[in-house]
């Protein structure tokens, strides 16, 4: 009631808290024809990725014009800590006078005479309590859908620790109730892109990143019907390894090392962020795994992070599908005047912009050639995310910096205010999955490595998650206590007063030289705003004091991600450019040894005057 045609829009999602199992529910608005809408919600492994398979055991059509179907779904399972849940229903379709349409499901239980599917190996039956679709026409064009969702996952088979995976209403939401309302979103803006300017998904970049997530979800499960066997472990069960010999009739066979583990304080979408954005911390580039750089190039590009990036699919906006493909180009090593051959990736990044409560977050990437032809064999691996608790989940991820080697520097001891944020509840599960190609007659000797490699890599992500953690990040005095901790901080206070010294001839700050803490308080809580960036090509903020974050409206967490040249007019940035080269022809015949010195003097000297000009 009260939604009027208009733009694709979701206007409402509820979650459930007291209802038995998990349920979810969803009114929005999209341009499409409510049969289209019809076509769609049943076809329900073309929108929801963790639907493994569908089938219909039985169908009849009914006397108005409804259809009834005995349907058996299997979905996948999303960590490799518990098994797939697999479902046998009834589902009722029926077209009303007004140009309405309801899809109502529940679960059979074998007590209305009609065949159910027996129990499967490796699945869990799930319940699922009356759900369904009611779509109605909209004046003009479209549709008006709403969505329920209500299920029981029998969290009880699950381990305790992840029983809120399958007790979350939230993530019952995200994963289904929401991504069937984004689908069709997506479906009617397809739909419109003759409209110049139009968002646009071509097929085969939407059919790309199914086989992406499908193939993911696969190595994940490992299900024997797939062609998976187990290999036995060396004694220790923190990393599986199963093989699949000769996939369609290829001469390599497949082999997948996956491991689940639980993080702690860390947002799932800040994680994988990172994860993508800075390859080579988490990549292990030992020379006891280059063999298996060979068969899987996404483990670690021939160059670390050194490659070009080009999104396929573009970006939708904040309210709908946070997710993109791209195509990653690494360059070969050079060899004098020879160099080896480009290698690409295909990288399927979701949900590192979402903040919702129950959001997960995923990266999943396969080597492939520069054809990208649809009978390729893409063998993904990579990262999942998902939260554990969604009621620490309930305000925005905030904006951190993604500067790891800065903030295990400056460590995590000293955390005082770990009750006052949220965030530090925040529980989540990580599942990695890697697959390699390899001969058969090296089994052995490939998943030696592959569990070197996955144990290396789930140690560097440990890591990253707690100097990612916001301990402490979100008290008032937290960046004072940070910066001030550490010798970074402490340093580059030094220097910034010693230089406006020399430079101006007077005195940032009354400087105490026997006590440099109380010299950082003193620039800290200066009434001026005193800022300081790199000297990069694109300069980038490494410190502001109080004064300098308020003027720049942001924290000093988020500092590194402003825009430099947002705090410029263009004369400004033109003269900053001419600055920078009048040090640079300054310095470029100095002697080497003290290159860098004179270098940073200039430097600082241009830029202090160019501030005093413009200030």
């Amino acid at each position: 009631p009260g939604m009027k045609p208009g733009p694709d829009m979701t206007g409402m999602v509820n979650i459930s808290h007291g209802c038995p199992g998990v349920a979810a529910r969803a009114c929005g608005l999209v341009g499409l024809e409510p049969a289209r809408v019809v076509e769609v919600l049943k076809d329900r492994p073309s929108w929801h990725r963790d639907c493994r398979q569908l089938a219909t055991l039985y169908a009849t059509n009914t006397n108005n014009n409804g259809k009834i179907e005995v349907l058996y779904m299997q979905m996948y399972a999303p960590t490799t800590l518990a098994p797939a849940r697999d479902f046998c229903t009834l589902r009722y379709t029926s077209l009303l006078e007004d140009g309405s349409y309801v899809i109502c499901e529940r679960s059979l239980n074998g007590t209305l005479g009609v065949p159910t599917a027996p129990p499967m190996q490796s699945f869990v039956r799930a319940e699922m309590h009356p759900s369904g679709y009611l779509i109605r026409p909209c004046e003009g064009s479209g549709s008006v859908i709403i969505i329920v969702d209500h299920m029981d996952l029998e969290p009880w088979t699950v381990p305790e620790v992840l029983r809120p995976l399958y007790e979350s209403s939230a993530i019952l939401a995200h994963k289904i109730t929401i991504e069937a309302m984004r689908h069709l979103q997506q479906l009617a803006q397809q739909a419109a892109i003759e409209v110049p300017g139009g968002v646009q998904q071509p097929p085969a970049v939407w059919s790309l990143s199914q086989r992406l997530a499908r193939g993911f979800n696969d190595a994940v499960n490992g299900f024997a019907d797939d062609g998976w066997t187990s290999v036995s472990n060396e004694g220790l069960d923190d990393v599986t390894v199963i093989v699949k010999s000769n996939p369609k009739g290829r001469e390599l066979s497949v082999l997948c090392a996956k491991a689940s583990m639980l993080l702690q304080n860390v947002p799932p979408g800040l994680l994988v962020r990172f994860l993508r954005e800075h390859r080579s911390e988490w990549a292990d580039n030992n020379s006891e795994t280059n063999a298996l750089r060979f068969s899987n190039l996404g483990i670690s590009g021939p160059c670390g992070d050194v490659y070009n990036s080009q999104i396929l699919q573009p970006q939708f906006p904040a309210d709908q599908r946070d997710e993109f493909l791209e195509l990653l180009k690494f360059e070969g090593p050079q060899h004098g005047t020879l160099s080896s051959m480009d290698t690409f990736l295909l990288q399927l990044c979701s949900g590192i912009e979402e903040s919702a409560a129950g959001a997960s977050a995923q990266i999943v990437f396969a080597p492939i050639d520069a054809s990208i032809s649809d009978d390729v064999l893409l063998l993904p691996s990579g990262f999942r995310v998902i939260p554990l608790e969604n009621s620490s989940l309930g305000g925005g991820t905030p904006t951190r910096t993604l500067d790891l080697a800065s903030t295990l520097e400056i460590g995590l001891g000293g955390c005082k205010h770990a009750n006052d944020n949220p965030m530090l509840n925040l529980r989540s599960v990580l599942t990695i999955a890697f697959q390699f190609t390899f001969e058969s007659h090296i089994q052995e000797k490939v998943a030696t490595m592959a569990r070197q490699y996955v144990r290396s890599v789930a140690s560097s992500v440990q890591q990253i998650a707690m100097a990612l953690s916001p301990c402490c990040m979100d008290a008032p005095s937290a960046p004072l206590r940070k910066m001030a901790g550490s010798p970074k901080g402490l340093a580059l206070v030094h220097w910034m007063c010693q230089s406006y010294r020399f430079n101006l001839g007077m005195d940032l700050v009354r400087v105490n030289s026997e006590n440099n803490e109380e010299n950082f308080k003193l620039v800290w809580h200066h009434c001026d705003a005193i800022m300081c960036c790199s000297c990069k090509s694109i300069p980038i903020f490494t410190f502001a004091n109080q004064a300098g974050l308020e003027m720049l409206e942001t924290t000093s967490v988020a500092l590194p991600e402003v825009s430099w040249e947002k705090t410029l007019d263009e004369d400004e940035i033109k003269n900053m450019g001419s600055v920078f080269n009048q040090v640079l022809q300054q310095v470029f015949f100095s002697h080497t040894n003290s290159f860098w010195h004179t270098l940073w003097e200039s430097t600082q000297r241009a830029l202090f005057q160019f501030l005093l000009v413009h200030s």
